[in-house]
């Protein structure tokens, strides 16, 4: 695809969503049916207008039957359903209509909270919407089809993404609200956290655990807190906890490591280093606050790690463990204010080095 965007001073290749692919695929095998011809490339609409044109990567027609398939392209996006192939069958049906199924390598969703119900395929209104679209365009009139679409390999992928983790099992889902993937787009991650929560809430689940990171992750499971329970949120903490407010889960339990939510401390709720890498700064302030000696904040200030900075703290005589619990009260109390004291919030923060530091508010946990 030959459109490109900047993201951190790189210029990377956009590609196209499954549900672009889905309905290439799916008008491809249609217009080849009723007229007889392979087409080489097709030409579809997005949501939002753009037409798009769409190499077919493979076809073939029967007597009463035809296939074609789209080679995925995600773009520079790290996605693993790039280079996979996405095909649509179609047959002729009596009567009129567009009968979209769902065959080998896409999901079957099994959990309430996301846009499709339970029971049926993992095809999001959105990209059905354009698959239909795009069909009633090359459709006589008066005619009627049922599609099948299928992601061969689809089935093995589909472990490598979040459809586990959101209860859509056997493959992958057919997705894309513009039609288009932008690469490292913080939208797609966004709505991947939102789905999350949906479905936990869907569940009637009330107390959510969030981890900024792996290191938090695995200590909440040693910890023995519920796998499905613990939701990711990356450097999104902010967006993470708006979410948990409008859904109206009623607590939260934050597990980090120290170098993420020392920014947390300070109110920040966006922890991307790019965004504000400011832990140094915040761990001098607070070494200052336990009245550290200006030799030891100017070393903290030019500290490389939070590891760093903690022995640095330490071996100026400050109580490590007061330090940390002063830090997790912050985090704690900069949650409270940011969601408005509308969700009930618990901290405990961690050292991949020296395990717990401090919690606060963990009692049922």
């Amino acid at each position: 695809m030959d459109r490109y965007v900047l993201k951190n001073g790189k210029k990377l290749r956009c590609g196209y969503t499954t549900g672009s692919c889905a309905a290439a695929a799916s008008k491809a095998a249609v217009a080849m049916l009723f007229n007889g011809d392979i087409p080489g490339t097709v030409q579809i609409e997005t949501p939002g207008g753009e037409l798009l044109t769409i190499k077919i990567e493979s076809a073939q027609k029967g007597p009463d039957w035809a296939v074609c398939c789209v080679r995925k392209d995600g773009g520079d996006d790290p996605d693993v359903t790039h280079g996979l192939l996405v095909c649509a069958k179609v047959r002729k049906i009596d009567g009129e209509g567009i009968l979209v199924e769902a065959g080998e390598g896409i999901g079957t969703v099994t959990k309430p909270g996301l846009p499709v119900k339970p029971g049926e395929p993992a095809i999001n209104p959105v990209p059905m919407a354009m698959i239909k679209r795009e069909v009633a365009k090359v459709l006589p009139e008066g005619c009627g089809v049922r599609l099948v679409l299928s992601i061969p390999g689809g089935e093995k992928v589909a472990e490598k993404t979040f459809n586990p983790r959101l209860g859509i099992v056997g493959g992958l889902s057919i997705l894309g609200t513009t039609g288009i993937v932008e690469p490292m787009s913080l939208e797609s991650l966004k709505e991947t956290l939102a789905l999350e929560l949906s479905v936990l809430s869907a569940q009637g689940i009330k107390n959510l655990v969030l981890t900024p990171g792996n290191y938090g992750k695995s200590y909440a499971i040693k910890s023995g807190i519920d796998e499905s329970l613990i939701v990711s949120c990356g450097n999104y903490l902010g967006f993470t906890l708006e979410k948990a407010v409008e859904m109206k889960f009623e607590e939260v339990h934050l597990v980090g490591d120290i170098g993420k939510l020392i920014k947390v401390a300070a109110g920040i709720f966006n922890t991307a280093g790019r965004v504000a890498d400011a832990r140094a700064e915040i761990m001098a302030a607070y070494a200052a606050y336990f009245g550290a000696g200006p030799d030891t904040v100017r070393k903290v200030l030019a500290s490389n790690t939070t590891e760093e900075a903690m022995e640095l703290i330490e071996k100026s005589g400050i109580n490590l463990s007061e330090f940390a619990a002063f830090v997790a009260g912050r985090v704690r109390d900069k949650c409270l204010w940011y969601t408005g004291g509308k969700i009930e919030v618990s901290v405990e923060l961690i050292s991949n080095k020296r395990g717990l530091l401090a919690a606060v508010g963990v009692e049922k946990w």
